[in-house]
């Protein structure tokens, strides 16, 4: 599922196409809004919220799209084919620029003045405005009996992370993913490690936690099951982590992350 860092890219790309301008197409493909247009109200502004996006347009509205495992947005110059068959779930266009949200995981339509509908569950946003370090250690700190590594995946104690995330900042907190929250000394030294590995991440394409940008070099433990860990050089370990429905893929170094 992409995390933070790329929904925060998605957003700005929305926003230099959108942002601004008129829509001239505004085509819902889904049963729910299936009738509604938008089509001349003004784009004012889109923005990432964790994993979730909001367009606000003109009128008091919000169109609110998340990218689940599959979504996409993908930005034409306007009148361009949308991609084939019935992957694109919502478009958006204006007299410069498309927007097709392809295999969309939601797409709702909302007054903005109640977009906490969608995403008022959240916590703090790691890559937001309002960024709250304590709150986010308040919120981690509220079950100190679940695992750290299903607590960084639960996006009401802190939004934007998802499985890649969590390998990295458990290897660089040298924490075993099976440790209980309630077990962990120095939550804010977790909090602080995950907002600056998302914030470094930003703005770059591809991700760079090591500091080494070269294939295979760029992550400590993610992508490296079976292999050699590039800090202690012993071998990588992988699982799955969490309920039956929500098992998540977890890496971990058992040298660097003692149990």
């Amino acid at each position: 599922m992409p995390e933070g860092d790329v929904v925060y890219r998605t957003a700005r790309r929305l926003g230099l196409a959108l942002d601004g301008r008129i829509l001239t197409r505004s085509d819902f493909r889904v049963p729910r809004h299936a009738t509604a247009d938008l089509t001349g109200r003004a784009v004012l502004e889109t923005v990432s919220r964790g994993k979730h996006l909001l367009t606000r347009v003109d009128g008091g509205l919000t169109v609110h799209t998340h990218l689940r495992m599959e979504g996409s947005w993908q930005i034409s110059p306007a009148g361009r084919r949308p991609p084939p068959g019935d992957v694109v779930r919502l478009l958006l266009a204006n007299a410069e620029w498309q927007a097709a949200g392809v295999r969309l995981g939601m797409v709702d339509l909302l007054p903005t003045g109640h977009e906490e509908r969608v995403v008022g569950h959240l916590g703090p946003d790691l890559l937001g405005t309002d960024w709250d370090p304590e709150e986010a250690v308040r919120r981690l700190a509220a079950d100190p009996g679940v695992t750290i590594g299903e607590a960084l995946l639960d996006q009401r104690n802190l939004a934007g992370i998802g499985a890649i995330y969590r390998a990295e900042i458990l290897f660089l907190t040298g924490i075993w993913p099976w440790r209980p929250v309630g077990a962990i000394e120095d939550l804010e030294k977790v909090v602080g490690v995950a907002q600056r590995l998302l914030h470094a991440n930003r703005e770059r394409p591809s991700r760079v936690t090591t500091g080494d940008a070269r294939p295979g070099r760029d992550l400590w433990v993610y992508g490296r099951a079976g292999r050699p860990c590039l800090r202690c050089g012993g071998r990588v370990s992988r699982g799955e982590m969490g309920t039956r429905q929500q098992e998540r893929l977890i890496v971990w170094c058992r040298r660097c992350q003692p149990e």
